[in-house]
Formats: C-alpha cells, structure tokens, sequence
C-alpha cells in the first residue's frame, strides 16, 4: 500500500490545479477553463467540454462538488475502494481515464501529438513546458504521437498498479518535476 499511497499523493498534487492544497471546485473551474481558452473552443464545443470535464470532476474526483477534498480525505478514499474490491477500483479508475482522455481528444484523433499533451497538462496546473514535453517523450511517442489508448493504460497503471518493479512512465514523469 505504502507504494500506491506515494503515487496516490502525485495524482492529488497534480490535481490541485491552483495549488492551494486542496481540491475544490476553484479546480473544476480553473481547468475547464484554460483548457478551453488554451484549445481555443467556442460556443457549443467549449460548453460541451465544460460540461463533460465538470462531470468528470465530480464523479471522480470530489464526489460532492460542495466540499472540498484534503489529500487525506482523498488518500483514505482511494485506499477504501481499493481494499474493498481490488478489481472494481480497477474499473473506476479504468472508467476514469477513459472518459478525461476521451474529453481531452478534442480532435477526436485517438492519438496526442505533444502539444495537445502540452495543453492538456497546462489546463491541470503543470504550466513547466520543457518538463511536460519530456514526460510526454516519456511515454514513447512514435512519429509525434501516443496513442489516446497507451496514455490511457498508463494512467490506470500508475493509479492501480502496487507492483514497484514494473515500468511506471507517469511516475516517472512526476518525478522529473511534472
């Protein structure tokens, strides 16, 4: 657990979109809206992208928009679902990063290029490009793109997985400073 605990407060780290140590809906709002000004979406798109990430947050990540969530609240929550029922935290998670990645693909491309990684990390708070631009290198792009799906197993990997002696790309690129 100690290893899962240690990757479980990155992800909240970088969750903390105006990193103030706690994750609230000043989060929600902060990252829903550079990533829309930033991909420059208008009208019913942006909307659209509001909605489906505001969803996401809730669902996810605060559970109830009106409180804020503390790293332990959020520590504790993640360590109930996973020694309640290994395989149905597996699902959430799963269910998780397919639906953020699935509303960060604007395009639709079922790939990222780097600067679409870029942005998408921007949006979440991490503003050091050259340090994005290599956690992207990280995943192992081929001819300038990731595939939404490896990205996507990544993730679930670095959330899910309590095995250390395995490849770990995210943690790798937190640890670089992402």
């Amino acid at each position: 657990m100690d290893y899962l605990n240690q990757k479980w407060k990155l992800w909240y780290k970088s969750l903390d979109v105006n990193h103030d140590g706690t994750i609230s809906m000043a989060d929600v709002e902060e990252s829903r809206s550079k990533f829309t000004n930033l991909h420059h979406l208008l009208g019913d798109k942006a909307e659209s992208v509001k909605a489906d990430m505001e969803k996401w947050w809730n669902t996810y990540i605060l559970k109830n928009p009106t409180k804020e969530v503390s790293e332990s609240d959020f520590l504790a929550d993640l360590s109930g679902q996973y020694t309640k029922d290994k395989a149905a935290f597996v699902s959430t998670i799963s269910n998780c990063f397919n639906e953020i990645f699935d509303v960060i693909d604007t395009n639709k491309d079922r790939s990222i290029e780097a600067d679409e990684f870029v942005i998408a990390f921007q949006a979440f708070g991490h503003e050091n490009e050259p340090v994005v631009r290599k956690a992207f290198e990280l995943m192992g792009p081929k001819d300038g793109l990731i595939p939404l799906r490896d990205i996507v197993n990544a993730w679930i990997a670095f959330v899910t997985s309590d095995d250390a002696s395995k490849p770990d790309p995210v943690k790798q690129a937190f640890e670089t400073g992402f």
